[in-house]
């Protein structure tokens, strides 16, 4: 890790100190640094919003532009989308040094202006473009293990939700005690889903209290061949037997992705 990336991480862990307000997700020489701060900021009608920001700093931040994902339960998705663009429309004049903090400050005294202008149209793709630290071209897919659900009505709905507004294709799988989610579709977007599925309260504890998934792996991820099926939508399945999830897998042609990563779920 870069020296002024590592100074500009401590100053943001000191910066946002309060509780929950930052947590570093992810460390990794080869992709980077990923955290996320919650903060504040006046909306529309001087509405007070509250603002999950997860930002990727890849390994030649702040030559490139960090990857940002906005979420809030104040906003519509296409709200989000909407300031995700405008945050990396502004981290394009701050190129070349530590923006982070900056990029806060600018959303928080911006914000309803934003909701007061809203943008439709193309604005989510350009969004998506911007974000990319990566060229993806093609159909990704991604096989997620879930340790278990305890709130599963509610949790089953947040995983179709996301799925649908990040237009991702594929399969949530239950099988006895097995949870599996198979997810088709843009890498970013993918990418996206992850960090939706471990920043956000998604399900219980044991005392009923919402929480984040911390359970979650990452099973396999590959570029989808000619052999692999194109899921159209996607569909939540149960399964009464390991034959029975075993020919879904099959039929999609995943035959030795069932045999490498899901068999050994129930050794």
């Amino acid at each position: 890790m870069a020296e002024p990336v590592r100074e500009e991480l401590s100053a943001l862990g000191a910066i946002f100190c309060g509780p929950d307000e930052w947590e570093v997700l992810s460390l990794s020489e080869t992709d980077g640094t990923v955290f996320r701060i919650l903060t504040r900021a006046e909306g529309f009608m001087d509405a007070d919003i509250r603002l999950q920001l997860v930002f990727h700093l890849p390994v030649n931040y702040p030559s490139c532009l960090p990857g940002i994902v906005v979420n809030s339960e104040h906003l519509t998705r296409t709200e989000c989308e909407i300031v995700k663009e405008k945050l990396l429309e502004q981290a394009e004049t701050l190129l070349s040094e530590p923006m982070v903090h900056e990029l806060v400050l600018w959303i928080q005294q911006n914000l309803r202006h934003i909701l007061k202008r809203p943008e439709t149209g193309g604005g989510s793709e350009k969004c998506t473009s911007a974000a990319s630290t990566t060229v993806d071209d093609g159909l990704w897919m991604t096989l997620l293990h879930l340790d278990h659900m305890r709130a599963k009505t509610k949790y089953v709905k947040t995983v179709e939700k996301w799925a649908s507004e990040l237009r991702l294709t594929g399969r949530l799988m239950f099988m006895g005690k097995i949870i599996l989610i198979l997810l088709q579709g843009d890498r970013n977007n993918i990418k996206e889903y992850l960090i939706l599925q471990k920043t956000c309260k998604v399900d219980v504890d044991s005392s009923g209290k919402k929480c984040k998934e911390k359970m979650i792996s990452v099973l396999f991820e590959t570029k989808v061949q000619t052999e692999h099926k194109r899921f159209l939508a996607f569909e939540v399945k149960e399964y009464s037997s390991l034959d029975e999830l075993q020919k879904e897998f099959e039929a999609a042609g995943l035959k030795k992705l069932f045999s490498e990563f899901v068999l050994r779920l129930v050794k």
